[in-house]
């Protein structure tokens, strides 16, 4: 399909992915983008003065979210027919820049933000951390998937650096104050709501394209000693709000038809509101994660208990509504070998068994100036899909 473009047929970033994003382009300010190879099309110019133009002259994607499941497939044709066709190489070529003379932003407003545990092996492995002597998993964790509500003022692009925040601790039997002391990672996945849903009115979990525009990699960044100490009885607070980075782009749906496979076999049988085809359930995402360039963990989404169309449903079963721009994310990808767990706390058991850097040094929790990378590919029709990356690098506390 890529005959003009001159792409490898094993590009991650060919023409059957284009996901989309924001980009300051120089000279032009702020532009929808997607990404092609190693270069970056302009949408805001391709679109203008075409039919759905109007949604890209604000340079986010929340116009093309909004507009719901008929206009992203009718856009995604679009570019697949402009891009493939020899006929569209005069008009397109020149809009295509290299990616490294744009700056990526923020690619949509995040209107809410909520954070999953839906991963079975990271939950059992936090419950045999903290709690030794109990079963690892709660009562309830296999009814229904449990999230809290973040804070989406502090949603961050992919580059932007993570301050060490200060919050209250305990050190042995004293209460501190100050930076956290054990700053810790989260390598998850993250799902973008297009289409609003009415308030009162749940989305049942067969709905999850009607209103589900796109995935992208998120840290959701956690200073550990901060929330041990606060998040009894309510949960996370200020221990996970200070930051949470998200990709640079967002990988539509409509590119991850060849990832969708069987979830794990759920025990007891959720409730209905919380039952969809299970042939399409799980997405086989292949994620890394990288401290200062070093492999240290291969988590697997595809083992994921709970999936993406039941923590949308239980998300919206009391009648809260989805607005166009909501995120919510997976909570941590962790799978049962050693190397595929999504967390410092599970990757050094709180400390307990530090890693090493090849540098020589050892880490059980993160340092002031590392860089955490987490990248993530996906099966395609015609070889494995690129996820954006999501990136930071920490900063020593204020």
């Amino acid at each position: 399909m890529s005959d003009w473009l001159g792409l490898a047929g094993d590009d991650p970033y060919g023409v059957d992915n284009l996901p989309y994003g924001s980009a300051a382009v120089p000279g032009a300010g702020r532009r929808v983008v997607t990404r092609v190879g190693d270069r970056v099309l302009d949408l805001t110019a391709a679109f203008a003065g075409q039919e759905d133009g109007g949604l890209f002259e604000a340079g986010t994607l929340d116009g093309l979210l909004a507009a719901g499941s008929a206009v992203w497939d009718r856009t995604r044709a679009r570019l697949v027919s402009w891009l493939s066709d020899p006929g569209q190489r005069a008009r397109i070529e020149p809009l295509l820049l290299p990616a490294d003379t744009v700056g990526l932003r923020l690619p949509f407003t995040v209107a809410d933000y909520v954070d999953f545990y839906a991963s079975e092996q990271h939950a059992t492995n936090v419950g045999r951390i903290f709690r030794p002597d109990s079963a690892p998993l709660t009562p309830n964790w296999r009814h229904l998937p449990i999230g809290y509500h973040g804070r989406a003022g502090t949603v961050v692009v992919s580059g932007t650096d993570v301050t060490r925040p200060r919050g209250q601790y305990l050190a042995g039997d004293a209460i501190e104050f100050g930076p956290s002391r054990r700053l810790d990672i989260e390598a998850e996945v993250g799902f973008v709501v297009g289409t609003p849903s009415p308030p009162g009115q749940p989305v049942p979990a067969g709905a999850f394209r009607d209103h589900v525009f796109g995935v992208c990699l998120v840290n959701d960044w956690s200073a550990r000693d901060i929330q041990a100490w606060e998040y009894v009885p309510l949960g996370p607070f200020l221990g996970k709000s200070f930051a949470t980075s998200v990709s640079a782009w967002i990988t539509p749906l409509a590119a991850l038809e060849s990832a969708w496979v069987i979830p794990p076999e759920q025990s007891p049988r959720p409730p209905d509101y919380l039952r969809e085809p299970r042939e399409r359930g799980g997405l086989d995402l292949a994620l890394e994660v990288r401290i200062n360039g070093q492999l240290v963990s291969r988590p697997p989404y595809a083992q994921m208990y709970w999936t993406p169309a039941q923590m949308l449903a239980h998300l919206t079963v009391n009648g809260a509504r989805l607005r166009s721009g909501d995120l919510y994310a997976s909570g941590t990808v962790s799978g049962p070998g050693r190397d595929e767990r999504g967390s410092l706390l599970e990757l050094t058991w709180a400390g307990a068994e530090p890693l090493r850097l090849a540098d020589g040094t050892t880490r059980a929790f993160l340092q002031d100036g590392d860089t955490v990378t987490i990248t993530a590919t996906a099966p395609g029709p015609h070889g494995r899909l690129g996820l954006g990356e999501v990136t930071g690098r920490v900063v020593a506390a204020r």
